[in-house]
């Protein structure tokens, strides 16, 4: 079984394939060939030292995989061989709350993740994929797809003709903009690049707005949205865009933290919350049963991901070198097996 290797902090160029035997199923799981598997900014961040990883050794990376299920193990009762599955980000976080047990060793950071020829996991780790998705477009369920879910409908419980706004046009935000759009929902969408904002708008964005071009768009936001300012953000930008969202959120609105593009130190103006009655909540991907949910809402209303690029399993660290460009729009996805 063949698989690449990084240790935190070592950089890009340290990945390595290795090759190491097959292990052997335990009661309760199965073996999943993997087909594709998406990175996240989060994989970037692994290999720059600057995630929350806190081992030594060299593991296995990735988190977000879609594969066929070809051995079920001792026990084992909720697949078959032949279906095709995703990754559940967190391995023990099956339904409810977060919480320190559920979301231990989540896969690609201190324990081993997913981008090998195979995986070894846990039945209950896994949910089934919407058929009409190809593996690559099916890959990117697992984390960004589930985290627009819980940042949309979980934590902002967004209705239908509620408001939403969405920095730049990685995973996430694209993720959030097709959901959104599923859901009838008023979406405002952020870039620096105008035929980024151009295929937004074909994506079906309510409106755009060029941070180049307004660099006080919290300012935008408010004028699009009638001076009220919108339901709920998905912060991604970190402690270059954290007060902006703030102000562009509506009294009552949800400022889901996402992600840190620009960092995670920062200051904002408590007043800015308070007196708007707003909330920042953070979000930690999602549970397996969020994944569920989205996988089902996606088959439903017939939505198909985002991806920008996919690379061969043996151009694993010109993938990682092309989203580390910031020039994808959408996900970036890498083919382990056809």
């Amino acid at each position: 079984m063949k698989a690449f290797r990084i240790r935190s902090g070592a950089g890009i160029g340290t990945l390595a394939l290795s090759e190491s035997p097959s292990a052997a199923l335990a009661p309760g799981q199965v073996r999943v060939k993997v087909r594709a598997v998406s990175l996240n900014f989060r994989d970037l961040m692994i290999a720059d030292g600057s995630y929350l990883a806190d081992s030594e050794n060299p593991v296995i990376p990735g988190s977000d995989a879609v594969g066929e299920i070809v051995e079920v193990g001792p026990a084992a009762s909720r697949w078959r061989v032949g279906d095709r599955v995703a990754t559940s980000f967190f391995p023990f976080w099956h339904h409810g709350v977060a919480t320190p047990h559920n979301t231990r060793d989540a896969l690609g950071a201190v324990a081993d993740g997913v981008l090998a020829e195979e995986i070894v996991i846990s039945e209950d780790s896994v949910f089934a994929v919407p058929e009409h998705l190809d593996d690559a477009q099916a890959a990117t369920l697992s984390c960004a797809g589930v985290t627009a879910w819980n940042a949309l409908f979980v934590e902002a419980r967004l209705q239908p003709g509620q408001s939403v706004l969405l920095l730049g046009t990685g995973g996430v935000s694209i993720w959030g903009l097709q959901l959104a759009k599923a859901a009838g929902l008023e979406t405002i969408i952020t870039s620096s690049s105008d035929d980024k904002l151009e295929r937004a708008k074909a994506l079906g964005a309510s409106a755009t707005i060029n941070y180049r071009t307004h660099p006080q768009w919290q300012d935008e936001v408010r004028k699009l949205s009638g001076g009220r300012g919108v339901d709920a953000v998905l912060e991604v930008g970190g402690k270059g865009t954290l007060q902006r969202s703030i102000d562009a959120a509506a009294m009552n609105g949800t400022i889901a933290i996402i992600g840190g593009v620009s960092g995670f130190a920062g200051e904002f103006n408590p007043i800015s919350l308070i007196t708007g009655a707003k909330r920042l909540s953070g979000i930690f991907v999602g549970s397996r049963g969020m994944g569920e949910d989205l996988s089902r809402f996606v088959g439903v209303n017939k939505i198909v991901p985002v991806v920008d690029r996919v690379f061969d399993f043996e151009q694993t660290p010109a993938a990682y070198e092309y989203l580390k460009s910031g020039a994808h729009f959408g996900k970036v996805v890498i083919r382990v097996a056809r």
